[in-house]
């Protein structure tokens, strides 16, 4: 047994560790415009929202049924709305009105830039809660697929790798925007990348073979709540503001579209039984 969870970990790290590859594709670049910006963030939250509706939500559903299924969508639909509604939006630093008045164009124009820049690092680290969520599973499924044997763990974890890049880009893209600091980009989309060797180790010596099977995929469908809700709660307005709405609407559905053909990839790659 230790021996496959050897292997099922080397396994979840070339998948998580993909999204440190995707970091790296923002931070060797320039820090992008905010119409830049706008657009990454439209392709980032069609990415979310694909991983939400047409994977997590969707095999819940299948799984465990409409009404259970929705229940738990919507459970974590509320669950992370609750969680949200106690983080402060971030706001400009009250200033006096005789400051105020005294501000010329270009001081006006920073400090809008910094309330930018906030608001992108909020989104940014939302984002990498939500992807860590969705890794989270992933690791078990490596786990998993590693027991049945290493052929079926290598093109689990080769595909899962796949569609990791870009959720690596979605972590790190506001956070460089926001720091101007390549590390803590870098950093924080390989913190999230790491949810899935640790879903191996939970599944490998917390609770090895007493996992509710409805249990987990009422719990991935509260996942997938969540990510729709940080979605449209946090990215989609971001993505309005920066790129316009028709911009912004064709990056969404260019995100989706992206995210849809590599969960095809990884549904291919997997036995039937343990499709996600």
């Amino acid at each position: 047994m230790d021996s496959q969870v050897l292997v099922a970990l080397a396994l979840s790290l070339v998948g998580g560790m993909s999204t440190s590859l995707g970091a790296l594709f923002v931070v060797l670049n320039e820090t992008p415009n905010l119409k830049m910006l706008g657009l990454l963030q439209g392709f980032a939250a069609g990415l979310m929202l694909s991983i939400s509706f047409f994977d997590l939500a969707h095999n819940a559903i299948n799984s465990i049924g409409f009404l259970k299924g929705n229940l738990w969508f919507f459970g974590g639909v509320i669950f992370f709305a609750i969680i949200a509604s106690f983080i402060p939006e971030p706001t400009l630093s009250p200033s006096s009105d005789s400051k105020s008045k005294k501000k010329n164009s270009n001081g006006g124009s920073k400090d809008n830039m910094r309330k930018h820049r906030r608001q992108v690092l909020f989104s940014g680290i939302i984002t990498a809660v939500g992807i860590s969520l969705h890794n989270f599973p992933e690791g078990m499924a490596v786990f998993l697929g590693s027991i049945k044997g290493l052929r079926v763990g290598l093109n689990l974890a080769l595909a899962i790798a796949l569609h990791n890049i870009p959720e690596g880009v979605a972590v790190a893209l506001p956070v460089y925007f926001a720091t101007n600091s390549k590390w803590q980009a870098f950093k924080l989309a390989t913190i999230s990348g790491l949810a899935e060797p640790l879903g191996v180790i939970i599944v490998a010596y917390l609770f090895p073979a007493s996992l509710n099977p409805e249990i987990l995929d009422g719990l991935l469908g509260s996942v997938g709540g969540v990510m729709a809700f940080l979605t449209l709660h946090e990215m989609l307005p971001l993505a309005f503001d920066y790129a316009g709405p028709k911009q912004a609407v064709k990056a969404v559905f260019c995100g989706m579209a992206f995210m849809s053909a590599s969960l095809y990839f990884l549904e291919i790659s997997l036995p039937a039984e343990m499709i996600l």
